[in-house]
């Protein structure tokens, strides 16, 4: 398979997985462009993987967590909410309960917010998620575990009324 070929067929999909795991559609513009252009650069040793798809999603993947790395101008927002979500439905309530998944998954740490979307999103296996993670098995499994405890105590009290922290 070409570059360009690859690109036709899992650009709008890296895209997406970007968006979910940025939580912003500019930022993860951004990040899918980095992430192929370093891609083409090293497009014969992608090539040769035996899942290129994976090759890349962890570039992105390692993209997204190094964010927190740049510059400090690469960080200020010049806005004063969250972004909106990709609109998929116009009802109020599924938008409503968008940007409140975004708020819930915007508090969890990078790599347990990539190893979420990767599973419950992407529907990847531990054993996919450590590749594209780049660590151990247990890793994915402690990634995701730590999420749903961090999820389960902030959001549980917030849907019930009250805060029981």
């Amino acid at each position: 398979m070409t570059f360009e070929e690859f690109v036709e067929a899992r650009l709008q999909a890296l895209l997406r997985y970007a968006v979910m795991l940025t939580g912003d559609p500019h930022t993860a513009q951004d990040l899918v462009q980095e992430t192929m252009i370093r891609a083409q650069l090293k497009w014969r040793r992608i090539a040769a993987a035996s899942v290129p798809e994976h090759y890349v999603k962890r570039m992105l993947t390692n993209a997204y967590i190094d964010l927190h790395r740049a510059s400090w101008l690469r960080r200020v927002v010049l806005r004063s909410e969250l972004p909106e979500a990709p609109v998929v439905f116009d009802h109020a309530q599924d938008n409503a309960d968008r940007d409140q998944m975004w708020i819930w998954l915007a508090r969890l740490p990078r790599r347990q917010r990539a190893a979420l979307v990767l599973r419950y999103y992407e529907s990847l296996s531990d054993v996919e998620i450590a590749e594209v993670l780049n660590c151990a098995i247990g890793t994915v499994r402690s990634l995701i575990s730590r999420a749903l405890a961090t999820l389960r105590t902030e959001v549980v009290p917030e849907l019930i009324g009250g805060d029981a922290r």
